[in-house]
């Protein structure tokens, strides 16, 4: 479980993201960085189990620095006012899809994952796994439990059918798309509750047949 002061820390500094302010408080930052990286160790110690494909993978290698690259952002602040970790094969710099820890005060956390906006020669590999593989497709994400815990897939989609698609085409919705993610909401009451790590894991054990089969699409010519 994640400590109060850590989602304190988030919030103070959603109010105060500026470098005077957080090099006065960089001991909270430092304590609310290493118990988030904590609860990032116990998901990854589950998450190998599950998921073999994550194996060796460190906590550097998953998590995201706080510090913002504003240099073609309007948006000037230094820091961001979250916390995040990708786990996918290679970690968080690997173009494979994967799951997703996010932690944001404010009703802002959840759980989540899958591929959020690849190139487009990875693009047109899933979109061909889906048209090719569609009937598994569908009873993956029309799985009772994927539902439950997701609901529909997220992603920007195309106004018109990709190239090499026809409109009538029975998967154009999601050939359509430009990101495969899913995400599960997580309250900032349930980040600070004991079972967080265990509903976390569970969550990524529903969405897995999903990451699994946008995965086997990359590794096709």
């Amino acid at each position: 479980m994640l400590q109060a002061p850590t989602l304190k820390f988030l919030k103070s500094l959603s109010k105060n993201n500026n470098k005077p302010w957080f090099d006065e408080h960089r001991s909270e930052y430092q304590e609310a960085k290493e118990d988030y990286e904590s609860v990032v160790q116990q998901i990854l110690d589950g998450l190998c189990k599950q998921d073999p494909a994550i194996a060796g993978l460190q906590v550097k290698d998953c998590t995201f620095r706080i510090y913002k690259d504003v240099r073609f952002s309007k948006d000037k602040t230094p820091y961001k006012t979250n916390m995040g970790a990708a786990f996918s094969p290679g970690g968080r710099k690997t173009p494979r899809p994967g799951y997703y820890f996010h932690l944001e005060p404010g009703g802002n956390s959840f759980a989540g994952g899958g591929l959020w906006m690849p190139d487009a020669a990875v693009l047109k590999k899933v979109r061909q796994e889906i048209d090719y593989n569609f009937e598994e497709f569908q009873q993956i994400i029309s799985n009772k439990e994927f539902i439950r815990y997701f609901g529909k897939i997220e992603g920007e989609s195309l106004k018109t059918a990709p190239q090499g698609y026809q409109p009538d085409n029975p998967a154009i919705a999601y050939l359509k798309l430009k990101s495969f993610t899913v995400w599960h909401h997580i309250p900032d009451e349930a980040a600070l509750q004991p079972a967080l790590v265990r509903e976390i894991l569970k969550i990524f054990s529903v969405m897995q047949p999903f990451v699994k089969f946008l995965d086997r699409a990359l590794d096709t010519e």
